[in-house]
């Protein structure tokens, strides 16, 4: 009888991690899920702790576990993080990603991996792009995954991610709204929401169709490739709070920053992604009602 082929996921304990950990527990894959985090524990599959800054320790990791395929998810992932500590974010995004590709390249040169990059990476060839130190360390970490691909044969796949929404503990925009949203419900705050400007633009992408993406790029995506994953679409805020507003009884206000510059969407195509058969499936305004409930749920247990 054959072994099953093993997927390593990185980042296990994050947003996108619990999703993805959630989706190839369904798979025939063998999966691990990988995490710095002490006593972390997910029970549909087994968890390894590892510090990806510990060069010596994902080596060691890769040599025991020898992966199939590795999904890296692990980061930092925060532009105002970035700022007060940019090196921080290079060591974790750039150096974190060079230690893995690295001891995969000693250690499992046959595993075909997903390195998860951000759509806020920069132009290469145009300083003048860079404008915060996180997109600094990714487009870093993009430049030396692709490399590593062609350098070393290597099957490495890059993704772009837009603003990826859903259940679950998230910093985004979408969720610190539902939060707000919910304690509004529940009497706890001022029944407003604080918007930097209802005109910003930005593509949303439920977290469920990311981590399919995923999927069809550790079968079919091209080592050394780019790949977008987005809906395609950009949304303002305005129309994401008013799509919020249909989710509950309530009547809140928002309060603008009217010193706040207008940010435009980064202009994702998933084309190349859905050449391959990938199609987003899951509808915003789903989305958003998930996220608004996922909240409920919490703030509601805790009462219990």
């Amino acid at each position: 009888m054959n072994a099953k082929k093993k997927l390593l996921i990185t980042g296990a304990s994050g947003f996108t991690g619990y999703h993805a950990c959630e989706y190839f527990s369904k798979s025939e894959l063998d999966i691990i899920a990988i995490t710095k985090k002490r006593n972390f524990c997910y029970k549909k599959v087994k968890t390894k702790q590892c510090d990806l800054f510990n060069k010596k320790g994902i080596k060691d990791l890769i040599k025991q576990t020898k992966p199939d395929y590795v999904l890296h998810l692990a980061g930092q992932n925060a532009v105002g993080r970035s700022w007060e500590d940019p090196l921080d974010s290079l060591e974790v995004n750039a150096m974190g990603t060079a230690y893995l590709i690295e001891a995969l390249r000693q250690e499992a040169p046959a595993c075909k991996t997903v390195i998860v990059s951000s759509a806020l990476q920069f132009n290469p060839t145009s300083i003048s792009t860079f404008n915060h130190p996180y997109g600094l360390s990714k487009t870093i970490q993009s430049i030396f995954s692709q490399f590593w691909a062609t350098l070393y044969n290597m099957h490495i796949v890059i993704a772009r991610p837009s603003n990826l929404i859903g259940p679950g503990f998230s910093t985004g925009v979408c969720s610190i709204f539902a939060q707000r949203i919910v304690n509004m419900e529940r009497e706890k705050e001022e029944k407003f929401l604080n918007v930097s400007n209802l005109n910003n633009r930005l593509d949303f992408l439920d977290v469920r169709d990311a981590v399919r993406a995923y999927d069809f790029l550790l079968k079919k995506g091209k080592s050394g490739d780019i790949y977008d994953v987005s809906s395609g679409k950009s949304h303002s805020l305005e129309e994401i709070i008013n799509i919020f507003r249909k989710t509950t009884d309530i009547q809140f206000q928002t309060k603008l920053d009217n010193q706040s510059p207008i940010v435009n969407h980064v202009d994702l195509q998933p084309l190349s992604l859905i050449e391959l058969g990938w199609q987003p499936t899951v509808p915003l305004k789903t989305t958003i009602k998930d996220i608004v409930d996922f909240y409920r749920q919490q703030v509601d247990g805790l009462n219990n």
